[in-house]
């Protein structure tokens, strides 16, 4: 018995040392097509945040959420009305990736005030994509392998351990260049604009926000990180189609949860937009739709 705890005692090591030498090996000369469970990709929205995210000090106000706050928040505006801004959003940035960030950069960035874009929809997630999506397009630390452990996903896991080598291999992600699409602008402070579009008006069956207990545990000690700096919070749900939003029948639910962490606004109850003039698509405000919601949020900052 002895000699077979260590004989696994050793293959353990052996076999993940293997595992990691076919990964790189895979993920460096397979074609994409081929590698259904590593979707490392650097490069577009994040790329760009990331690389100015480094050059950055000092911000008046910091943004954080998912595509509706990179998409949300034009740093033009707010620049306009005399604060400096950037925003640290990422494609369905969930709260476990909100805290990875927020642990970097905060001393980074040393805001006064920090707005947190808080949609239902990250609370549902497991967040994977925007994990993904972080690891390959910043460096990596004990941040990135706790992250990786909490959501126990072989994606993430595989993702993490190219992105370890990617970090310290001659082909250094800073040399590449960034593949935005091409109906998309990155604004210098994190923001991404969108040529202009317009939604089609859609109706959506009934539903129900599935919150996921892991993303309030994350959630929560991002609340007490920020808190604890004494830096000013604001809750922010960005606006949805009415369409959309009104499909779900817990939106109450989830707001009550939010005003007992402090300030919160729920803009989709504040504000009247419409569906196609204002949004290109059900998730996302076209610019017209910003330049509303962003008049809205000055005012409240101001308040």
């Amino acid at each position: 018995m002895k000699k077979l705890l260590i004989s696994i005692s050793l293959f353990i090591p052996f076999a993940a040392f293997i595992y990691c030498f076919l990964l790189i090996i895979w993920g460096t000369f397979a074609p994409s097509s081929f590698q259904k469970n590593l979707n490392y990709r650097i490069g577009g929205h994040m790329y760009e945040r990331i690389r100015e995210a480094q050059l950055t000090s000092k911000v008046d106000i910091l943004f954080l959420g998912s595509s509706h706050s990179y998409r949300g928040f034009d740093p033009r505006i707010f620049k306009k009305g005399g604060f400096s801004t950037f925003n640290l959003g990422s494609s369905s940035q969930s709260p476990l990736q909100t805290e990875v960030l927020l642990k970097r950069y905060l001393i980074h960035f040393k805001p006064n005030i920090i707005i947190y874009e808080v949609y239902p929809g990250t609370f549902s997630s497991d967040g994977v994509e925007s994990s993904i999506n972080i690891l390959a397009n910043d460096k990596n630390d004990m941040e990135s392998i706790k992250m990786s452990l909490i959501q126990n996903h072989i994606k993430v896991y595989n993702a993490l351990i190219f992105s370890f080598y990617k970090n310290y291999s001659a082909n250094n992600p800073d040399e590449l260049k960034s593949d935005l699409k091409e109906d998309d602008e990155y604004i210098s402070g994190g923001y991404v604009q969108k040529k202009e579009m317009y939604n089609n008006r859609k109706s959506y069956k009934k539903n129900k926000w599935k919150l996921n207990n892991d993303q309030f545990s994350a959630f929560e000690k991002t609340i007490n990180l920020i808190k604890k700096e004494n830096i000013r919070l604001i809750l922010v749900q960005a606006p949805i189609t009415e369409s959309y939003y009104s499909s779900f029948s817990n939106n109450l639910d989830f707001d009550n949860k939010m005003k007992s962490y402090g300030e919160y606004y729920n803009f989709n109850e504040l504000l009247q937009l419409d569906d196609s003039l204002h949004f290109y698509d059900s998730n996302h405000l076209n610019q017209s739709g910003v330049e509303v919601f962003n008049a809205e949020i000055l005012k409240t900052i101001k308040m």
